[in-house]
């Protein structure tokens, strides 16, 4: 199965042997003897090799002392050459189809570390069979979640990153600003759905992350998709999309649309309630805020109104590489912002069997408070029937 043809080249700031060099001196200040990433964004973080998760092993083993080497089968080895991962000089090992490629990676990590490594950490969506076949291959030991060091490595962005996360936002600001060529009385959403699917791509995305068209009750469920329900005259419309960028850097954003009609005196009420509290939130971002004080300033805005069991998920979740990262904006997580750190601010207000909203900007913290990325209008936007 080929690769992504659209990985970025190391000169675009974004593919650094830097990264490599972070990872290993993290893993041994945590104590750990190794960190192995297998297909999936952190692979990409750390080399830029968009590799797809298959039974066949592939992993980045970082040591905590001696070189990394990237572990490949051989009939994928020329891919390898032909991503950034090719021009940062890591040694690269191609193993055969009769060969056990977990024994391969322990002894590779024998001849660094000197002995048998005795504290494995894993990606935390690393194959089962391959976090336990790498344990029984280092002669059982202790498996841990490489999450701690990752987690540090790519929670703040650097300018480059920041540079494709607005690229990313722009792009599905776009989407959003002809969200009226779709979204009309007597269509499906599904029907609205695959012409917002075509668009993200149009609009610069070259894959479609996830669309959430939820009409009328349906937008009263926060992960509801896409049904063949069909969008009634004066309607709220729930609309969370987002893409990823040839980069692999993600966007996501929701507005919601009353569609053909103005909504009542009520519904204008709450819905204003809901735009302070997401206001209040984006406001609050500075370098040394934790990120539970972010979500206390939605959270607290919406509970004063009086619609606080209707607040049903966390305020935000970081984003980059994957939609949803560190940082998480909930309440429990103590986290002092940092400048380049990522992250949505999404409240909403859910009234169960009627409608919905929610309101979602990406923002990046900086020295001086929050730049936020989505720059659509946040008004609840009124679209003929």
């Amino acid at each position: 199965m080929p690769s992504d043809s659209t990985q970025p080249t190391p000169s675009d700031g974004l593919v650094t042997t830097q990264r490599l060099d972070r990872a290993r001196e993290v893993t041994a200040e945590l104590g750990l003897d190794t960190v192995v990433v297998t297909p999936g964004a952190d692979l990409r973080y750390l080399c830029g090799y968009a590799a797809h998760a298959l039974e066949r092993l592939t992993a980045l083993v970082v040591p905590a002392t001696g070189a990394p080497l990237l572990v490949v089968p051989r009939l994928e080895a020329p891919m390898v050459a032909a991503s950034p991962a090719g021009a940062l000089g890591l040694e690269l090992v191609a193993w055969d189809e009769t060969d056990d490629p977990f024994a391969l990676v322990a002894s590779e990590l024998r001849a660094r570390l000197g002995r048998d490594p005795q504290a494995l950490a894993v990606g935390a969506r690393t194959w089962a069979e391959h976090a336990l076949g790498l344990q029984r291959a280092a002669s059982g030991a202790r498996l841990e979640l490489a999450t701690p060091v990752l987690d540090r490595l790519r929670v703040v962005k650097s300018d480059a990153e920041v540079a494709e996360l607005a690229t990313a936002a722009a792009a599905i600001d776009r989407v959003h600003a002809r969200m009226g060529e779709w979204l009309r009385v007597g269509r499906t959403e599904a029907e609205v759905g695959a012409d917002v699917a075509a668009a993200i791509l149009a609009e610069g995305h070259v894959a479609v992350d996830f669309v959430i068209v939820g009409s009328g009750p349906n937008g009263a469920s926060p992960h509801h998709e896409l049904s063949d329900r069909v969008v009634q005259a004066g309607d709220l419309v729930v609309v969370d999309i987002g893409g990823e960028l040839a980069s692999g850097y993600r966007s996501d954003c929701t507005r919601t649309y009353a569609v053909g009609g103005a909504p009542d005196a009520a519904t204008a009420e709450w819905y204003g309630v809901l735009q302070a509290a997401q206001d209040a939130a984006r406001a609050a971002v500075a370098p040394g805020v934790t990120a539970e004080q972010v979500d206390a300033f939605a959270r607290d805005a919406i509970t004063a109104a009086g619609w606080g069991e209707q607040f049903l998920h966390r305020t935000g979740h970081g984003i980059g590489l994957d939609t949803h990262e560190a940082p998480y904006v909930v309440a429990g997580n103590t986290t002092p912002l940092e400048p380049g750190m990522a992250f949505s601010v999404e409240p909403g207000i859910y009234l169960a069997g009627r409608h919905g909203a929610r309101i979602e900007d990406i923002v990046v913290c900086t020295p001086d408070g929050a730049r936020t990325l989505n720059e659509g209008p946040r008004d609840l936007v009124e679209l003929p029937g």
